[in-house]
């Protein structure tokens, strides 16, 4: 049998997988790494992570700051503990309520192949997370995924693609691919609402500004933009897209493209990543291209001088116009 009593993991790691050595318990024995954990995440979840500190964390639990270092033996392993309780869901069924709210009516059950329905529940699964717990993007990444929980998740998007020909370095890849659409895609949203109003409580949504931005965004400086913005559909906060939801299905589109390639087309790349490094480099360096950029640049500069011209002109019209009303009405 193995001896788990000295692993030689990180601290906050054996901790997560129950390796670690307990502390030795003062006369108060309620205190535990579990308590301290759910404590930290309620601070989290209701002031955000920049609310919490060690000190804060000890008032809350009724104990000195000193007796939380018995347990966690810095801040980073306390936030590696709280993320792994944050991803203790049921994967990847519904059952989790967080996780039914957001696959709740926004795709059809079953929809696709067997590897796209496995990583749209992966990718959902960790929307419910960061949902549940927004604080959890702020956390830093300290290396690649070794506590119970977040594995869990590891071994769930490997169930995904375990019927296809991806090599494990791909299946990885793509885990990576989905986490990295799932974490942006939150943290935006996140943004987004907290966006909507200023510390005065005004509303502060782009529907707010629809009218003079509009009158901004002219088809001479932004001929493509311009009839978006007309139509609404640029401001809008209801345009009847679930963004998130599109991203996603457009995220495992391009994988599905990748996987139905044989094994010998994905070995074959255009070029590889040096190559195309060196080649956005030399780009960058060509005179053509630096000539066409300052030339894009001082007509960009030019339309907005003449704009500015065109609205003092149109002032001085609206104020001349004003002044012969104002002469009218006094004769």
């Amino acid at each position: 049998m193995t001896d788990t009593t000295d692993p030689g993991l990180p601290h906050a790691i054996a901790l997560a997988w129950g390796v670690a050595e307990n502390p030795q318990r003062g006369p108060r024995r309620e205190l535990s790494i579990e308590r301290i954990v759910e404590q930290a995440i309620e601070i989290a979840d209701a002031e955000g992570l920049g609310a919490l500190s060690m000190s804060k964390l000890a008032a809350a639990l009724g104990y000195t700051t000193m007796s939380l270092y018995r347990y966690v033996t810095s801040k980073d392993d306390l936030l590696l503990l709280m993320q792994e309780q944050a991803m203790d869901i049921d994967l990847p069924s519904g059952a989790h309520p967080e996780l039914t709210a957001v696959m709740e009516g926004r795709i059809p059950a079953g929809e696709g192949p067997t590897w796209r329905r496995g990583l749209r529940e992966f990718a959902l699964a960790s929307l419910a997370v960061y949902e549940a717990h927004p604080w959890f993007l702020d956390v830093a990444v300290q290396g690649v995924p070794l506590t119970p929980n977040n594995l869990r998740f590891v071994d769930l998007g490997l169930r995904a693609m375990h019927d296809t020909s991806l090599s494990d370095a791909d299946k990885l890849a793509m885990i990576m691919l989905v986490t990295s659409y799932a974490q942006s895609a939150a943290r935006i949203q996140r943004e987004l609402r907290g966006a909507r109003q200023d510390p005065g409580g005004r509303d502060v949504s782009g529907a707010a500004y629809a009218e003079v931005f509009s009158e901004l965004v002219t088809p001479e400086r932004f001929p493509y933009l311009h009839p978006v913005v007309a139509s609404g559909a640029y401001l809008s906060d209801d345009d009847g897209v679930d963004d998130v939801v599109f991203g996603l299905e457009r995220v495992l589109d391009g994988i599905g493209v990748y996987v139905e390639r044989t094994p010998a087309e994905r070995a074959e790349s255009p070029l590889p990543p040096h190559e195309e490094r060196e080649a956005a480099e030399l780009y960058a360096r060509d005179p053509k291209v630096k000539e066409a950029s300052r030339a894009r640049r001082e007509a960009e500069k030019a339309v907005r001088e003449a704009e500015k011209r065109l609205k003092e002109a149109r002032k001085r019209e609206r104020d001349a116009a004003k002044a012969a009303a104002e002469r009218a009405a006094r004769d």
